[in-house]
């Protein structure tokens, strides 16, 4: 099963990079401007595949190895598809994306309806699936703006850390193992994406 996820996320990561030659009238690079006020860089590309429907590549990277004592550093590579419910590259749309990331961070977890850290940090890697929404409106002859949500299933691997080093050989973890062992796995479901982009279309429409 695991295998099947990996294959299918790699079709949809991919996709995007041969769509241009189809559907190149229609192509736009994209920078969230959200991520970017925290100094997180997320560029993408997006390209028309059907008069509704189109292909995203998303890269996020977090240069931050320490934010208040935390460690935030991290990358995901993601592939989406959207639906539009007028044509593409307007308006509202349902989108379905797969990923992968590798991570050292202190993970994330709500608390009353607060987000906080663990006073810990993980190395590891893993993989997630989600959905999104959003809205993209035309800006003028070239510009786009693209506003979106995604909420995704994060199935995670990775080891521990106090944040003085030192690994932590006992994981929390429903059931222990009989031996200690520093490899942790988890999965939840966790925001994937959010922000606020600001596109510009890369090849002019084609003369009809």
């Amino acid at each position: 099963m695991r295998n099947l996820l990996c294959k299918a996320a790699l079709l949809l990561l991919l996709a995007p990079l041969a769509g241009p030659q189809r559907a190149a009238a229609q192509g736009y690079v994209k920078l969230n401007a959200l991520y970017a006020l925290v100094g997180v860089v997320n560029p993408s590309v997006e390209f028309a595949v059907s008069p509704k429907s189109t292909l995203q590549t998303d890269i996020v990277v977090s240069p931050w190895k320490s934010i208040d004592s935390k460690h935030m550093l991290f990358a995901i590579f993601m592939g989406e598809y959207r639906r539009y419910f007028k044509e593409h590259n307007r308006g509202w749309y349902l989108g379905a994306n797969l990923g992968m990331m590798a991570f050292d961070m202190s993970k994330p977890y709500i608390e009353n309806w607060s987000l906080k850290f663990e006073d810990r940090y993980c190395k590891g890697y893993g993989m997630m699936i989600g959905l999104c929404v959003g809205w993209e409106r035309q800006l003028g002859e070239r510009w786009l703006l693209d506003a979106f949500l995604g909420w995704s299933w994060m199935d995670s691997h990775y080891n521990g850390y106090s944040f003085d080093g030192e690994i932590d050989m006992h994981p929390h973890r429903p059931v222990q193992p009989e031996h200690p062992d520093p490899f942790n796995g988890s999965s939840e479901w966790y925001p994937n994406k959010i922000g606020v982009s600001i596109g510009y279309r890369i090849f002019k429409p084609r003369e009809r």
